[in-house]
């Protein structure tokens, strides 16, 4: 009913437009991060809503979300699942200082641990656990939205290849056909992480999971399977066909996707799926959108001297040994080399410290920072997964040795006490290979556990960051780096293109093929250690410092190109 004010009718306000994501993290949830999804759905929530748009995730509860969180059970419902019915347990959080609310939904093939919500399968059976897990979690939500135990939102938006089982039920089963009236939008967070599964013949396969749909080999539609494998379900695919807005989480990553994958020269684009992202393109339903990064109006108090580094990896060992008390193996092996390395690295720069002081009439409060911070030991840093899209091209073999080796011995060369601290966790052979590495390189300081202590402190201390993914649809490590004063040297790939302006807040090097791609930055390198603490340096130190990638001007494009 409209509303009246002295004797004048006014028309009613319109509701707000109401969004609901599904998603398989969220950086806002402690232990519910894994990759960059989690920081994207943690910032872009808020700031949909000071568009005055309002956001509710739905994501499983893992066993330990509803419990930190200290919620009760809101309800029980029963959802079919193979052959017969799995009983599901609703909890709902509203956080109090955004509004938003949080579904979260508990079954036992949903318990993870902090941290670790992915499982990994056996060999031959990639995504084989995860993808039964998120097959009933598409159905769980289509079944609670169709109940009414959630709320119809006015948009429905997609992340990853874990809700393909949502859109494809939604598209297929008669019994949720009321969803196709709601708007579709999936946000691909990875490409290269497509989730497939085949048809049938298999306890994980999409005949197991729904077989009231009886869809195998030769029934099921042409747009959810596998380009490359027909026999396969595709969960990303089928995403991607039955979305109404596509979306990347980069600009040039979007322009990248539409070409073909060329491993000969290490290109990685479509990943067989560019044929089904170009018709899209072309309907004017493919959008890039560049990632967020938080900007407190406080920046993060601490310290950036040696001393700062060397108690925080200390903190860093030293919560992982108290996480895996009881293991023994590889892990133990790679934090006492750590702890070596840690002591060497200290007595070298204990001996490098300075008497005298910068003066403190300097005009530009960046600019001294930074000529602070050059005065101590050169530190490159690099923070990530184990992957190979993020570290292989160092461990590409150029001239009888690693990219990372000679990186090592170029900066030995140009100080020796200068050092490489790498964080990251993940593939269990990459980790091996860089502990032997920091065997041989008393100047490589090898982390291998995930830590955001330890990381905010790289971040902050770090002369200069590398990042050499050979793809990257946004990336958030370098925006992190640059917003403490950290350039960066990046691959010439993705969003590290839309991010690092070559010889302007950072440095770029690029390549037509992997060898090409190795050489260069290794020339890059040392023609940057050559200028090291220069006016130029101190500039684009500068530079990066200043450069700003709000999420408020991704939720305006959110709302204008997605939602509308």
């Amino acid at each position: 009913m409209a509303e009246r004010k002295e004797g004048v009718a006014l028309m009613p306000q319109a509701e707000p437009l109401s969004v609901l994501m599904l998603a398989a993290e969220h950086g806002a949830l402690k232990g519910a991060k894994v990759g960059g999804m989690a920081d994207v759905i943690a910032g872009i929530v808020p700031a949909l809503g000071a568009e005055g748009i309002k956001v509710s995730v739905v994501m499983p509860g893992y066993g330990f979300l509803t419990q930190s969180l200290g919620l009760g059970e809101r309800c029980r419902f029963a959802v079919p699942f193979r052959h017969g019915m799995e009983e599901i347990a609703l909890y709902q959080h509203l956080d109090a200082d955004t509004g938003e609310t949080v579904y979260l939904l508990e079954h036992p093939l949903w318990r993870s641990s902090p941290g670790r919500l992915y499982v990994t399968s056996a060999d031959g059976r990639p995504f084989a656990d995860d993808a039964d897990r998120f097959a009933l979690f598409g159905v769980a939500v289509a079944e609670a939205l169709t109940l009414g135990l959630i709320p119809l939102p006015r948009r429905l938006h997609l992340h990853d290849w874990h809700q393909g089982f949502f859109a494809l039920l939604r598209a297929l089963d008669s019994k949720y056909q009321s969803l196709k009236a709601i708007p579709v939008v999936l946000s691909i967070h990875n490409l290269s992480l497509q989730g497939t599964r085949p048809l049938e013949q298999e306890s994980s396969s999409l005949a197991a999971w729904y077989p009231w749909l009886g869809l195998g080999q030769h029934s099921a539609p042409a747009w959810v399977r596998d380009p490359r494998f027909g026999h396969c379900v595709n969960p990303l695919r089928a995403a991607i066909n039955s979305a109404d807005m596509l979306h990347l989480v980069s600009p040039h990553y979007c322009s990248e996707v539409l070409k073909p994958s060329d491993p000969a020269t290490g290109f990685v684009g479509g990943e067989g799926l560019e044929g089904d992202l170009q018709r899209l393109n072309d309907e004017a339903r493919l959008v890039g959108i560049l990632n967020g990064c938080e900007y407190p109006e406080q920046p993060a108090a601490g310290r950036t001297e040696p001393d700062a580094v060397v108690a925080a990896v200390l903190g860093a060992l030293g919560r992982a040994q108290g996480s895996s008390q009881g293991c023994a193996g590889p892990v133990m092996a790679v934090d006492f080399l750590a702890g070596i390395r840690l002591q060497e690295m200290q007595l070298a720069w204990l001996s490098n410290r300075r008497s005298d002081k910068l003066a403190d009439n300097h005009i530009n409060k960046h600019t001294d920072e930074l000529a602070d911070k050059s005065q101590q030991p050169f530190l490159l840093t690099s923070v990530g997964r184990l992957t190979e899209q993020k570290v292989g091209l160092l461990r590409m073999q150029i001239q009888g040795k690693s990219v990372l080796e000679s990186l090592l011995e170029t900066l030995r060369d140009f100080d020796d006490k200068a050092r490489f601290i790498l964080l990251g966790s993940g593939d269990v052979t990459i980790a091996r290979e860089f502990q032997a590495i920091s065997a041989r390189y008393s100047n490589f300081l090898f982390i291998n556990h995930f830590d955001l202590e330890l990381s905010d402190t790289l971040y902050r201390a770090g002369t200069l960051f590398l990042m050499p993914s050979s793809f990257e649809p946004c990336g958030i490590s370098q925006m992190l780096a640059m917003r403490e004063g950290q350039p960066c040297l990046v691959s010439s790939v993705g969003g590290l293109v839309d991010t690092v302006n070559d010889g302007e807040n950072g440095w770029r090097f690029d390549g037509e093929n992997k060898t090409e791609l190795a050489l260069n930055l290794l020339k890059k390198f040392k023609t940057l250690l050559e200028h090291y603490g220069d006016s130029d340096w101190l500039r684009v130190s500068a530079c990066a410092k200043s450069s700003r990638f709000g999420w408020e001007s991704a939720a305006r494009a959110y709302r204008e190109r997605l939602y509308l």
